[in-house]
């Protein structure tokens, strides 16, 4: 598969079923940032939740590399929320900064 097949699947996928699945990506996003910052005692927002499953979809395509298998689900998968954490930075008005941990209120927005 070419990038612009790659791309083009990713946004198929991110703005058709998926979105109409689960609704607003910042609200879906944000919810699960709620669970997660919970579970592991540290405030994250819904660009982080991108974030972090653009690295669960490196791992797994790396598995299914190593496995010997094509599996290219996880490629369009991690295509897909790339392009949200990028959305979701620029609607919570999140700068880039590094070595910061998140303190933000409903859905991230200060």
């Amino acid at each position: 598969m070419d990038r612009n097949k790659a791309l083009l699947a990713a946004k198929k996928l991110i703005n058709g079923d998926r979105q109409k699945t689960y609704g607003d990506a910042l609200d879906s996003h944000a919810r699960i940032a709620e669970f997660w910052s919970a579970y592991l005692g540290i405030k994250l927002d819904a660009a982080d939740v991108a974030a972090l499953m653009v690295l669960l979809k490196i791992s797994r395509a790396v598995g299914t590399k190593r496995a010997g298998q094509k599996h290219d689900d996880s490629y369009i998968d991690g295509i897909g929320y790339l392009a949200l954490a990028k959305e979701l930075e620029s609607r919570l008005n999140r700068p880039q900064r590094r070595g910061r941990k998140s303190d933000r209120g409903k859905h991230g927005k200060r």
